[in-house]
């Protein structure tokens, strides 16, 4: 898959370069051309069952009157709903749909009750569509996603907005694909906030696309590639001193799990040694974990150690001075959960942050994202990319902005859109074994970008592992990903090594 994420509007600039050296409606023909041929690789032998296809009237809908046109070319049983009084927006869309009136394509302007389709088609709407999806329109989604064969999207799924994962509007509705063919370049929607429940499996088709004419992308997909020079397998002449020490800071009254997850996860990705420092008096010990050591924050040196702050903190008094020594100091620092929210509260607090020189990875949710840039989670949601590299921005540290799709930032304005976790990571303790695993990549030398990208890919690639092997989805937690982690971990060193 392309892993290069590009904007609708970066988009239409690349469209308008390539139209300059083709013929009218050449896009469109190679667009239904490839749909038609990706169509027939999911109808497998079930060739001689319908396929319906949603046309609307722009460009999208264009795309799938060509690729009814080549299907009934190739003997399938293609019918184009069009909604009565519908017209084509553009010139190649009519000429596209002139085609497939020519050819054996039946057209109808209402579902038949009870069809047994082998797949249906999504080309209602795509990437220019700025406003929710209503009225005959809204019927028709909610149709489709009522059906039991494959569901095909052409670009993007009706009623996501491609740039940011978000169903569009408020009450807005959205084609719930099972595969999506996306054109001339891939889209960040398609892979965060709600794009990966509605676009299913991704393909990307270049369409003959010139590389000269793709600019820089928005974002990209993370891969181990991003990290992949620091996977390097350790020699035979080393001690724990030589992979780092991580403390982690948390633990008031009532919250000490959080940070015993967030040390487990550090343990587990191989941190040399993994203290837990309390800000309350708790356990002596882990009888899961005997190697982890604990301390009480107060009267714990943290120098020349990773710290990951803020799992199970709270917001007290002693957490603040805690949270503005840990600022202070030039320790790299994961800082995480109630950290965030303190930060997020406090000017002074987020001022000493931006002045930091050492390495500083965020690794919020989006409440403590909204916390911290002052709007609602729900703002933070909307366009989860923005968010993400205003946090970075502001702070001068690498974000995990955590959710479906996770993206991380930093300064620059570098974005990447972590592919990897599933939903058994929606369970409390998940985002704690994260920063752990952070910190101890952190501890072994890694930059806060790679470590980020790697503790956000492993973390996620953790959870698919479990999954692989029947732990989950649901009724995954927390405990079980620190394994999983590390088997990921090694996984990804062995095959460096052979690379």
């Amino acid at each position: 898959m392309d892993t290069d994420l590009y904007t609708a509007a970066q988009l239409r600039e690349i469209e308008r370069a390539a139209y300059a050296d083709l013929p009218p409606g050449a896009l469109m023909r190679r667009a239904g051309e490839a749909a038609a041929k990706f169509a027939l690789e999911l109808l497998g032998e079930r060739r001689d069952k319908p396929v319906l296809l949603l046309a609307g009237p722009g460009n999208n809908g264009g795309d799938a009157l060509e690729m009814a046109a080549i299907l009934a070319d190739a003997g399938v049983d293609a019918t184009v709903l069009h909604l009565p009084g519908q017209r084509e927006t553009t010139d190649e869309a009519a000429s596209a749909h002139e085609r497939a009136r020519d050819g054996t394509v039946g057209f109808i302007d209402m579902l038949p009750p009870d069809a047994d389709w082998g797949l249906a088609v999504d080309g209602l709407f795509g990437i220019g569509l700025t406003r929710p999806i209503e009225g005959e329109y809204r019927d028709l989604v909610a149709a489709l996603n009522s059906m039991r064969c494959p569901v095909l999207a052409l670009d993007v799924p009706s009623g996501l907005d491609a740039d940011t994962g978000a169903v569009i509007g408020p009450d807005g509705v959205a084609v719930r694909a099972t595969h999506t063919i996306t054109f001339l370049a891939n889209k960040p929607g398609l892979h965060t906030a709600d794009g990966r429940d509605h676009a299913g499996q991704v393909q990307v088709e270049r369409l003959g696309l010139a590389q000269d004419l793709l600019p820089a992308p928005a974002a990209r997909l993370a891969s181990a590639e991003v990290f992949a020079g620091r996977l390097a397998a350790r020699r035979h002449n080393t001690h724990k001193g030589s992979f780092g020490d991580v403390a982690v800071m948390g633990g008031a009254h009532g919250m000490a799990g959080a940070p015993v997850l967030a040390a487990r996860g550090a343990l587990y990705a191989g941190a040399g040694r993994t203290f837990v420092a309390m800000l309350d008096p708790g356990p002596g010990y882990d009888s899961v974990q005997p190697e982890l050591m604990f301390r009480l924050a107060d009267d714990f040196d943290f120098a020349k150690r990773t710290l990951v702050i803020g799992p199970g903190m709270g917001g007290s008094a002693t957490a603040m001075r805690l949270l503005a020594k840990a600022l202070d100091s030039d320790s790299p620092l994961v800082i995480d959960a109630d950290a965030i929210n303190l930060i997020g509260a406090s000017p002074d607090l987020l001022g000493r942050l931006a002045q930091r020189m050492a390495p500083a990875v965020l690794t919020p949710h989006p409440l403590e994202a909204a916390r911290l840039l002052g709007m609602t989670a729900s703002a933070i949601q909307a366009d989860r990319l923005t968010a993400a590299r205003e946090m970075a921005l502001r702070t001068g540290a690498a974000v995990i902005l955590k959710g479906s799709g996770s993206v991380i930032a930093r300064p620059d304005g570098a974005m990447l859109v972590n592919p990897t976790g599933n939903a058994g990571l929606a369970t409390a303790g998940s985002g704690d074994v994260l920063a752990g695993i952070c910190g101890a990549l952190l501890a072994q030398g890694w930059p806060a970008w790679e470590a980020a990208a790697g503790a956000a890919w492993i973390h996620g690639a953790a959870a698919d592992l479990l999954v692989a092997h029947g732990v989950g989805p649901i009724g995954m937690t927390a405990g079980e990903l620190p394994a999983a982690a590390r088997a990921v971990l090694n996984l990804l060193v062995l095959e460096a090594a052979r690379n």
